[in-house]
């Protein structure tokens, strides 16, 4: 086993500091740090995604998972700067207003991200306003509205009116998630995509934007 695919199963199994390890020696052998964001954190992301929906992994374990990308990221980034390097896509997400809840979300920000796109999270409780912004400050591809309550999902449509009304909706496309949402629902809103979970989540991303399933 070579190191990139060595650096892959680390990530898989959460070992944290084995894949910090690993990213670090990898680049003092000058081996090209978006060829170790390709071959072996964006590959051992989609194995996880596969593990997670197969049932094989859960969110701990993900999570796990995510830790490690997160330590490589910040060893690979400067050295992606400075190649100049370009992500699949900018992605921005948020909890729309008046709700608390975050696993989801940030579920599929470690997701996309280890599918090699950037992310701007806003966090929870995020105002229409808030998401308008945003979009002009960091001109995203996409737009994730996530909501777990029935009460607060009604906020995704406020929040789709608003950046229709502030003349940003042709700019960009809008998914949404969360456990009471619906495709349904999210076509009843003038969603342009919905995911169920954060694999699918990326599938979908993927699709708007026309990158292909190997990324």
């Amino acid at each position: 086993m070579n190191e990139l695919d060595e650096l892959a199963q680390c990530l898989g199994q959460g070992q944290t500091k084995r894949v910090a390890d690993l990213t670090q020696q990898l680049l003092d052998k000058g081996v090209g740090p978006q060829r170790i964001l390709n071959e072996g954190l964006i590959a051992g992301m989609a194995v996880v995604g596969e593990k997670m929906r197969s049932g094989e992994m859960y969110l701990p374990e993900v999570l796990q998972a995510a830790s490690g990308m997160q330590a490589s990221l910040r060893l690979l980034k400067p050295y992606l700067v400075k190649e100049g390097a370009q992500p699949l896509g900018k992605i921005l997400l948020g909890t729309v207003k008046g709700d608390m809840h975050d696993i989801g979300k940030n579920l599929v920000g470690i997701m996309l991200q280890g599918a090699g796109f950037e992310i701007v999270d806003l966090g929870l409780n995020v105002p229409p306003q808030k998401f308008i912004e945003a979009i002009t400050d960091h001109t995203p591809a996409i737009v994730g509205l996530s909501a777990m309550l029935t009460t607060t999902m009604l906020n995704m449509k406020t929040t789709i009116d608003a950046i229709g009304a502030a003349g940003l909706r042709s700019q960009v496309k809008v998914i949404v998630g969360g456990a009471p949402v619906s495709q349904k629902f999210a076509e009843e809103i003038g969603a342009d995509g919905y995911a169920r979970d954060a694999v699918l989540a990326v599938d979908k991303v993927k699709q708007l934007l026309g990158v292909s399933a190997q990324g």
